[in-house]
């Protein structure tokens, strides 16, 4: 019995004089742990990030913020904070829906103060409640902290005095010391302040207590040993790591073999150092690879951010302004919904700007789709008063298709084509409806007045044959006395001014023949045509009415306008005659003699408008 505990304590003393070298292995592995915390924690980061975009309620929202208050305030931390930014973001865009309903109303936009609404408050109840859970947590894990501080502290000041005492103890300071060490592994962490001062305060006085103890050779090679075997168990197992191809979990494993190591006694003096070596090297090429991993992790996240920011760019570039269109919205919302699926296909971005990167995306294609919503919103209204419009141009053709006033009707028909052509588009099912009615409408009315026309021209016709008739009969006629004479030519000439229009083509002609067949009567009876003529137009106007003598004014005014542009123009004409063949002079007599033809038509004519002018 005595034997075996002089061989444990033997182990005990050779640990004693290896603990400088395995403060230092500690202190590193510790050193590397905190390092890769760091790393492992982005790890953890970038996998509980959210899906893309869910679009939760408010209230779903809640119910679950409300479902995470009965964990671990330490579990719960990042997805309380995802939620809360969830929240206030709809909470913000439902802020802006009020602001806008507000101005669109009429109101001032300054004048908008933000309402906080019952589901608001009642969120931010219970996030105070996760507020303070959070504090309470904190509170505690520093009390604990604390505590584990003051009981390291314990040990720390119960090995040194025994590191002080009298070596007539060491037998029973070594079992002591075993309690010790097993003590100090089981206490939690300490304030990060403070770890390095214990652990350096922790190894001096384990490496004093052990200069005290004297041990015969052959226990302490024993116990080298030992230690021997186990290091080199651990780094086997840390080569054989390499072939791990889940480089996180071979970079756990390490930390856990470094522990283990960090535990495990010295070893003889002359195999420390190569041992280590060996131990350090296969730590060096898992500690690389879990670098290059996440090297490779933060390369592919730089060129995740500059795709999402290229999107983001061609999503700024669309001019929602300048779309005027549905199928301008259609074929842009086809390329908006091309970019969504480019930007799922694309992995996160780096955790200081991915939640960024996104809002904005977000915010581009909200907007677009709310503008898009907008548009369709006032086409709609459009499409409404386009469609009233368009009914009471139908109402108007039916209205006038029956029309006999054909001059007045055409106009009107015409008019009222002329703004369908310039009326907006109205929704596709009524479309082809009111264009059938319309146009039946417009087409009735056109027929009417084609068999009219039609009608028209046979009545001219007859009416040609008619004064041909009576012209014959004035060609024709026998000049006797004077007063016969005229009498005949005035039953005549009231026959063929009661006969109505003749084509119009033939109207100048047939007028020339009467005035020839009439002035010859009158150069027989030695009388001037036209005072003749005048006469006759005064009796005429002594039995028209005060409309009729208006319009054959104005008819007169037209003629006499057309008239002086004609002489104007054949005036201006012969100024360039300025030939002296007899075929240019010739021409420039006949234009003469035109000319004064029409200025005794202009006497005649304004001598008509006299006589009407003493009439009205």
């Amino acid at each position: 019995m005595e034997s075996e505990e002089m061989k444990v304590e033997a182990a005990e003393i050779v640990r004693a004089e290896n603990v400088e070298t395995a403060s230092e292995q500690v202190e590193e592995s510790v050193e590397a742990q905190a390092n890769d915390q760091v790393e492992e924690e982005q790890v953890d980061a970038l996998e509980q990030q959210p899906a893309e975009h869910e679009e939760l309620s408010r209230e779903s929202i809640m119910a679950q913020f409300e479902g995470l208050l009965g964990l671990d305030v330490e579990e719960i931390k990042e997805k309380a904070e995802q939620l809360k930014n969830n929240f206030y973001r709809l909470s913000r865009q439902t802020q802006e829906v009020v602001r806008k309903e507000w101005v669109e109303a009429g109101n001032a936009m300054e004048d908008f103060k933000p309402v906080v609404d019952e589901l608001e408050e009642r969120f931010r109840e219970l996030y105070k409640q996760y507020k303070d859970k959070k504090a309470e947590a904190s509170a505690r894990r520093e009390a604990e902290l604390q505590q584990n501080l003051l009981k390291k502290e314990n040990i720390i000041e119960q090995m040194r005095q025994m590191a002080q005492s009298d070596t007539d103890d060491v037998v029973e300071n070594l079992q002591k010391m075993r309690q010790l060490r097993e003590e100090w592994k089981n206490i939690g962490a300490v304030p990060p302040t403070e770890a390095t001062r214990l652990w350096k305060e922790y190894n001096l006085w384990q490496e004093k207590f052990y200069d005290l103890v004297k041990i015969n050779n052959e226990l302490r090679e024993y116990d080298f040993k030992k230690n021997l075997e186990a290091k080199n168990a651990l780094i086997e197992e840390a080569e054989a790591l390499e072939q791990n191809e889940n480089i996180i979990e071979a970079f756990h494993r390490l930390q856990q073999l470094h522990d283990e190591w960090a535990n495990i006694g010295p070893v003889a003096r002359e195999l420390r150092e190569e041992i280590w070596n060996k131990f350090k090297e296969a730590s060096t090429i898992i500690n690389k690879r879990h670098q290059e991993h996440f090297e490779q992790l933060h390369a592919r996240e730089a060129e995740n951010e500059q795709k999402k920011q290229a999107i983001i760019d061609e999503l700024k570039a669309i001019d929602i302004n300048s779309i005027t269109t549905s199928k301008q919205w259609e074929e842009l919302t086809e390329k908006i919904q091309q970019l969504q699926q480019e930007w799922r296909k694309i992995g996160f971005a780096s955790k200081k700007v991915n939640q960024q990167i996104y809002e904005t995306y977000r915010n581009l294609i909200d907007g677009f789709f709310a503008a898009k919503s907008d548009y369709y919103k006032r086409l709609k209204t459009d499409l409404s008063k386009n469609l009233e419009k368009k009914q009471a141009l139908i109402r108007h053709a039916e209205e006038w298709k029956n029309s006999t006033d054909w001059k007045t009707a055409t106009d009107k028909i015409i008019k009222l084509q002329q703004e369908w052509k310039q009326t907006g588009q109205v929704a596709r099912k009524y479309s082809d409806e009111l264009w059938s009615q319309f146009r039946e409408a417009c087409n009735y009315f056109f027929e009417q007045k084609k068999a009219a026309g039609q009608d028209r021209k046979q009545e001219e016709k007859d009416n040609l044959l008619n004064k041909q008739a009576v012209l014959k009969q004035m060609q024709e006629l026998e000049v006797t006395t004077k007063e016969e004479t005229l009498a005949k030519m005035g039953e005549l000439a009231k026959q063929f001014q009661s006969i109505g229009h003749v084509p119009f083509r033939e109207k100048d002609k047939l007028m020339k023949a009467w005035h020839e067949a009439t002035d010859k009567i009158f150069d027989q009876l030695h009388i001037d045509a036209r005072n003749r003529r005048l006469e006759d137009f005064q009796k005429q106007v002594e039995e028209k009415d005060e409309n009729q003598l208006m319009s054959e004014r104005r008819r007169l005014m037209r003629k006499y306008e057309a008239l002086q542009q004609e002489i104007k123009t054949a005036e201006n004409n012969i100024l360039f005659f300025t030939s002296n063949s007899k075929k240019s002079s010739k021409l420039v007599e006949d234009m003469q003699r035109k000319i004064a033809e029409q200025k005794n038509q202009l006497e005649d004519i304004v001598k008509r408008i006299e006589l009407i002018d003493s009439k009205l």
